[in-house]
């Protein structure tokens, strides 16, 4: 197997408030694919980070009487624990506020304008008289032109579905200050993405994005590619364009960039990297991102459309995800369903979380469903009465009549192969994101080997001397079936295949380790991996999660 170089990026978590269940399945499913590339051998890393600028960012911090520096470090600690603590595991997770990103966006943005990519327009916004600024579309409210709402944003409605102007909106309101805003002119910069249409269009059908993000880009083709504002006034936290005072780039011109500074900073810091081979044009590395759909058009036009123009490489793949309902509905603080990754953290195990999502999540843009009543069923029968269950039911025959040694040699050769075999069915369904289908063929697997103990019954054969070796030889061969299953588990429940490792007393595993039993070993005694759980501990967390404060 040729051993591939692979970056691989989520997208930069917004510095201005806390995880919450909605955000980790992007997390979750990214870190499930890294790691199992680096099962596989391949050089891979996965650098993320805190996107760090924008008027809200600048707003709470104000609100705060902090500076937005302060904020944004404050966030980017509480991001990176609640990480750790889920088991996301980065190479790097810093910030888009650095010297190294401000770097790209200046070079970037000249090799734009010197390609004649970058047009000026004057534009008329609203503008906030008592603060004295130009009010983004969420910072205005008023009623929808379309069906006369009331308390509407002021680039959409929530009750009819409509797309509008802010001041299309009737009776707008700044929701800064409560002023009626006014309209004001003022000069802005944009990126003729139409520029790079042919380009987009032979990138996108080259199968570097999934058919459902193809064909939501045919039809932006077809609608036809608009001129892209990338700048923002005066009062704004982010970096300012060179040469045009009171003038700063748009949060997403300098947000995908991070991408680069990050992996900049991470080499900057790991000399032995070389940055330039992974980003430079004609590379042969990967360059993966994974996505929610609703930032498909920043990802799938105007990146890779920048990075071409700046002369850079573009992404091997962009995979786009759905969104998190929970109980069949939007994720809801009054019923409870709105929850913070740390208020999930303080009630259950993150392993559970991870096997959810990797049991929800194929290579597609469906929106997946968090169903509390399916989860804790799911988690007891899958990973509890299933998996863990193998070991329980057989380790401690080894540790009690054999002083923990494993036999010599595979009773059942053929059971064995057929666990083997599926070695590489359940690699390719990781390699293609279709993790839903490596559980249930994993599921399968410790489903066949529960139905091998329990037609054995060593419990049974334990009471009888004579019949100790056979014994062994039942609990040698399903302690081995375990250590499989650890395996195509392991990029799900790292947490647990580390623990696994521990009580099996062996070096952590890799993919090729399938080939190879563990015989004549001696191993530790067995301790729980998991606990069950329970309907209370769910109705805990739902009423955490109403009590929490944002």
């Amino acid at each position: 197997m040729t051993r591939r170089k692979i970056l691989t990026t989520s997208a930069l978590i917004y510095a201005n408030g806390p995880l919450h269940l909605g955000h980790l399945v992007e997390y979750i499913q990214t870190d499930i694919w890294h790691r199992f590339q680096k099962l596989r051998g391949h050089e891979a890393y996965y650098i993320c980070g805190n996107d760090a600028h924008g008027t809200p960012i600048m707003l709470r911090a104000e609100k705060e009487g902090i500076t937005p520096e302060a904020l944004i470090e404050r966030i980017h600690h509480e991001h990176k624990q609640d990480f750790a603590d889920f088991f996301v595991e980065f190479d790097s997770f810093h910030t888009t506020h650095s010297d190294e990103n401000r770097e790209f966006a200046e070079s970037i943005y000249h090799s734009l304008v010197a390609n004649g990519d970058i047009s000026r327009k004057v534009i008329s916004q609203f503008y906030d008289p008592e603060r004295g600024m130009f009010l983004p579309d969420r910072f205005i409210k008023g009623e929808c032109p379309r069906c006369n709402t009331g308390d509407q944003y002021g680039d959409n409605c929530e009750a009819c579905g409509a797309t509008y102007s802010p001041t299309e909106l009737i009776n707008p309101v700044s929701v800064v200050t409560g002023a009626t805003p006014e309209e004001r002119d003022s000069e802005h910069f944009f990126f003729q993405l139409p520029h790079y249409e042919a380009f987009l269009k032979e990138w996108a059908s080259a199968g570097h994005v999934q058919q459902a993000a193809n064909n939501k880009l045919a039809e932006w083709f077809e609608a036809g590619l608009q001129d892209w504002d990338i700048s923002r006034d005066a009062p704004y936290f982010g970096f300012e364009i060179p040469g045009e005072p009171g003038k700063y780039f748009y949060v997403w011109m300098v947000a995908p960039m991070g991408y680069m500074s990050i992996f900049k900073n991470f080499c900057n810091q790991n000399p032995e990297i070389d940055f330039d081979s992974f980003w430079q044009a004609g590379s042969n590395t990967e360059l993966h991102h994974f996505i929610g759909k609703d930032i498909m058009y920043f990802h799938a036009l105007f990146w890779p459309a920048v990075l071409k123009g700046a002369g850079y490489r573009t992404p091997t793949g962009v995979h786009t995800h759905g969104f998190l309902t929970v109980d069949g509905k939007k994720m809801s603080k009054s019923r409870g369903t709105f929850i913070k990754g740390r208020t999930f953290l303080e009630h259950m195990n993150p392993a559970s979380l991870r096997y959810y999502y990797a049991a929800k999540l194929s290579d597609n843009t469906d929106d997946i469903d968090l169903n509390f009543t399916d989860f804790r069923l799911r988690v007891n029968s899958d990973l509890i009465g299933k998996y863990i269950n193998i070991a329980s039911r057989t380790a401690g025959f080894i540790v009690k009549n054999f002083a923990g040694m494993l036999g010599n040699d595979i009773s059942e050769p053929a059971l064995w192969q057929e666990f083997i075999e599926q070695n590489e069915v359940i690699a390719e369904y990781y390699e293609q994101r279709d993790f839903s289908r490596a559980m249930r063929a994993i599921m399968a697997l410790a489903d066949k080997a529960n139905q091998y103990i329990a037609e054995k019954e060593p419990w049974a054969l334990a009471k009888d001397e004579t019949k100790l070796p056979e014994v062994q030889a039942i609990c040698t061969l399903s302690l081995n079936l375990f250590r499989l299953l650890t395996l195509y588990l392991k990029p799900v429940l790292p947490r647990i295949a580390h623990n696994v490792e521990t009580f099996l007393d062996i070096e952590p595993l890799m993919w090729t380790d399938c080939q190879t039993p563990l015989l004549n070993h001696k191993i530790n005694k067995f301790k729980p991996l998991m606990q069950r759980i329970e309907e209370e501990q769910i109705e805990a967390l739902q009423q955490a999660a109403k009590d929490d404060v944002y």
